[in-house]
């Protein structure tokens, strides 16, 4: 695969020079990272519906997985360590062969209306302990496996990012319609889509089906 051809005499290749093209980071800025929870991370995790979880795959290329649940899906389990639930998904288990491989991960927990994020940086493990899984059953259907992450750094992001996206302004909402579905877009990544509507149809109508039952 090509790559797009970039000028090397403007590229940035160590810290330094990065930093000389920028203001000094101010002093609460330099001084918000924590250790451990306080009770504002606590009330922020417990209002997130949806975060972002980063990691790093056995060949050292990055990724990142949504997690989305009713808020307070993630349980502190004490003032340095979260439980995150594992729910159905793709099976492709992305996240957790690379956590096996790396335990570094990368939280972004967001909270619709809120323009403020919480990050978390840390070390993640994967338990299957039942005590631990019990207490994220939804309708009486308990996770396989939990993810454990041991935190290392907390802090709260400013809003300039949502500010500027205007993400929960509803006059800037696209029309999701305008796309194709979801497998319609797999299937031109993959195989093809069939030549027969209806056959096109079923498998949209499946996927519906699947996040009607199958979210537990």
């Amino acid at each position: 695969m090509s790559q797009y051809p970039l000028d090397p005499a403007y590229l940035i290749n160590d810290e330094e020079a990065l930093r000389a093209l920028f203001p000094q980071v101010t002093p609460i800025a330099a001084k918000k990272s924590v250790k451990q929870l306080d009770k504002h991370a606590r009330e922020l995790i417990a209002r997130a519906p949806f975060l972002c979880i980063g990691t790093q795959r056995p060949d050292e290329q990055a990724d990142v997985s949504p997690r989305g649940d009713a808020p307070g899906f993630v349980q502190v389990l004490d003032e340095t360590t979260l439980l995150i639930p594992d729910r159905p998904g793709n099976n492709r288990l992305d996240t957790q062969a690379n956590i096996l491989a790396n335990p570094a991960v990368g939280l972004l927990f967001i909270i619709p209306g809120f323009d403020e994020t919480l990050r978390v940086n840390g070390t993640a493990r994967i338990t299957r302990d039942p005590k631990l899984l019990a207490d994220s059953a939804v309708n009486g259907r308990v996770p396989l496996t939990a993810i454990i992450v041991s935190i290392e750094e907390i802090f709260i992001h400013c809003a300039k990012a949502f500010r500027r996206s205007k993400l929960w302004d509803p006059s800037q909402h696209q029309d999701r319609r305008e796309m194709p579905s979801l497998i319609e877009i797999v299937l031109d990544q993959t195989s093809g889509r069939p030549d027969d509507p209806d056959e096109m149809r079923r498998l949209n109508d499946r996927l519906e089906e699947t996040y009607r039952t199958k979210l537990y």
